[in-house]
This record gives structure tokens, sequence and C-alpha cells, in this order.
């Protein structure tokens, strides 16, 4: 059986083309796993599974843990919101313990950029990062890239634009290395405050027009300002932001030709996007949301295949 390059997920930038290949092609089976009346497979009837969120997440927590029952694996949930983290507990003692639970692959969501890469020097379980501070959320550019493949056939040499909070999003860096890898053209959009000064050293083009921009490309990958992760203020207001960056009905409609619009959620509609943009036929976020559950199945049926029993 193929199997991947890679012993975890931590991130976009450890895996290759061939490994971006056979995830999708696992997810295309678990898509259809899912679209039946009778929609879990027993792949993973022996694995158990922790989810480890010391960030909030509401959205890819339950991707991840309707991926895991689908496969039938045992899931424990941990936040630790009200945990012993609270109470001085180190990242290891609290992994450790959980392991100490007979635990096969972790899921895990942390504020600290490299936590999965740090854990999965130390514990002896697969890891799968589902969000390292601003660092990657890999199975978000994942889905993302499969749902571009869904909608146009293939991401090769497809333009993409990543519109907004560049600086302080992980989903922009995932994205940009896996639609690289994956021969797309990349550029970025935004106030010029919120995008990294690094990025052109990745190969991406800036682009401060947001017409220019959406002229440009095939997909439109629009991101939320992250108020959360600002301890200054990056732009004058929300609503200045929103004449120079949001997208609305009436550009859509005078690009003359019809872009692809996604976003990996949670929306601030009125804000970076319109109500009319985000439900409209142009808009593949519920897709994007549908194939979460299909990529993580293959991301976590894909690693649970190296388990040594």
């Amino acid at each position: 059986m193929d199997q991947l390059s890679v012993e975890h997920l931590l991130g976009i930038k450890y895996l290759n083309a061939n490994d971006i290949d056979l995830i999708f092609k696992t997810a295309d089976h678990f898509k259809e796993v899912i679209n039946r009346p009778i929609k879990k497979v027993p792949s993973l009837r022996d694995i158990t599974i922790a989810n480890l969120f010391f960030e909030n997440s509401t959205r890819t927590k339950l991707s991840f843990e309707l991926a895991e029952k689908r496969l039938s694996a045992d899931v424990i949930n941990f936040s630790a919101g009200q945990s012993s983290v609270k109470k001085g507990e180190t990242l290891i003692d609290t992994v450790n313990n959980i392991l100490s639970m007979k635990v096969d692959i972790v899921v895990m969501r942390h504020g600290s950029v490299g936590a999965g890469v740090f854990l999965s020097n130390h514990v002896d379980a697969k890891i799968i990062n589902a969000g390292d501070g601003t660092h990657e959320h890999p199975t978000q550019a994942l889905l993302d890239s499969y749902s571009i493949r869904e909608k146009l056939g293939s991401v090769k040499g497809k333009k993409i634009v990543i519109i907004g909070d560049i600086l302080h999003s992980r989903v922009a860096l995932s994205n940009i290395y896996a639609l690289q890898l994956q021969g797309a053209q990349v550029k970025v959009c935004g106030p010029t405050t919120l995008i990294p000064k690094y990025i052109t050293s990745l190969g991406v083009e800036v682009e401060t027009n947001l017409k220019k921009a959406l002229e440009w490309c095939d997909v439109a990958n629009v991101l939320r300002v992250q108020h959360e992760r600002m301890d200054i203020k990056y732009f004058p207001s929300t609503r200045e932001y929103t004449q120079l960056f949001g997208i609305n009905q009436e550009i859509l409609n005078n690009l003359g030709k019809k872009i692809v619009i996604m976003h990996p959620g949670p929306i601030n509609r009125g804000v970076e996007i319109t109500s009319d943009v985000a439900d409209s036929d142009q808009s593949i976020i519920l897709s994007q949301v549908e194939n979460g559950v299909a990529v993580r199945m293959a991301v976590i049926y894909l690693l649970a295949q190296q388990i040594k029993r």
C-alpha cells in the first residue's frame, strides 16, 4: 500500500507532492463513504485518538471529531480551558498522562509555534497539527486545495489570491506551501501592515489593490481579520478595511469573469465578505466544510496505517 513520506502531519512544508496526491485519492474514497446512508467504516476500530485543543476552536474540532467517529476510532476530547494546564502542568506532562491511557494519535491545536514538532520529539504517538500559533494549519490547506481541485479539476496552473490578514494567519502559510507544491501561482492581498515582510521570499507576489488581485485570480481565498491575535491597531477602522478589502457582489459582477470564492471560516459577514457573496453560487464555502471531514479522515487513516501493533 502507498504510504505517506512523513510519520506525523506537522505542517505542509514537510510533505511532498506525492503525499498530497495520496491524501486526495484517499479523501475521494472517504467522500463517497460519507455520502452513503451508513456513513461509518470500521477502518480504525482499534485506534484511540485524543483531541487536545489548547486554543478555542469549534469548526476544526467538530470536523476532526466527526472524521474520527466516521472511521470508528475511540475518541477522547481534552480542552485546556478546564484543565490542569491552568494549574501549571507542562505540555509534556499533560500529553504523557493522556498517552498513558494508550492513545495512538494526538490531534493538537496550540497557541505556540512549533508545539506539534516539540511534541513529536517527546511522545510516542502520531501527531496531527490542528493549528500552531500563527504558523501552520495543514489540514485546512489540504481541504482548501482539495476543494479547488474538485471545483476546477486541478490546482496546477491556477491563480489563487489569499486576501486579508496574512500576518496572523496559519491558514495562509499552509495554503501557500500546498498550492505551490501542486503548481499553482499564489498572490496575497491586504493592507501592507497585515502582510509579513518575508512573504516574497516564499515566491509569492504582493498586491495591495483588491480589484487588480481579483481580476488576476481564478480563486479568491478570503481570510477574516484576526482581532484576537492583535495587540496593536493594524488599520484605522473595520469600516475602512471593508471599503478597501471587503468583497461584495457588485465587485464580483464588475469583473467580467466568474471567480471561485473560498473562506476557511468563521466568516465576519459584512466585513471581509458580504452575505450575498458568501451564499452565492460562486462560493464553495460549504463544500470546504464537507471536504474537511473527508480530508481529515484520509490523513488520520493514512497515519494510522503506520502504527505498529
